[in-house]
């Protein structure tokens, strides 16, 4: 029992220390890089859901320019192997030369595989490669291993 001197302090709190809600810097974000509006359009549903943040190009070269803008930190890219304009393979080359940090973190999903051009890509690259139809818990899947391997932003 304390004597007459004595005094208990309770511990301190820091307030606003630890947050319940993610802020949008802490939330993982992603570029989905696709031609198809449809298919951008499903996608943007399936990352709503997880309460990512969501990008989106039409084609290679949008989303290129969007991967090199400064400040671009994007936790996954998702990209169609064949768009008009800039293709997966060629914005894929290009990263390779420019941001190679980012191969870790793209995806691609297509429906050719079989072709000489993209069979010969699939065979070079270390990216993953999603054919479609996929299923979007295989996404999901792939995602989380993603985030588990992509450093956090400074």
């Amino acid at each position: 029992m304390p004597g007459p001197r004595s005094r208990i302090r309770p511990p301190r709190v820091m307030l606003g220390a630890v947050s319940a809600e993610p802020t949008a810097e802490s939330k993982p974000r992603v570029l989905v890089i696709d031609d198809e509006s449809t298919i951008r359009a499903a996608l943007r549903r399936f990352f709503k859901r997880r309460d990512w943040i969501f990008d989106e190009a039409e084609d290679g070269a949008r989303g290129l320019e969007k991967l090199l803008a400064p400040g671009a930190d994007y936790t996954a890219i998702i990209s169609d192997l064949r768009m008009p304009g800039m293709s997966g393979m060629a914005l894929h080359d290009e990263l390779a030369r420019q941001r190679p940090e980012l191969l870790d973190r793209l995806v691609f999903s297509t429906g050719d595989v079989a072709s000489k051009d993209a069979a010969e890509f699939v065979q070079r690259t270390r990216c993953i490669i999603l054919e479609k139809p996929f299923e979007l818990s295989t996404l999901g899947e792939t995602l989380e291993r993603i985030r588990a391997a992509t450093p956090p932003s400074p």
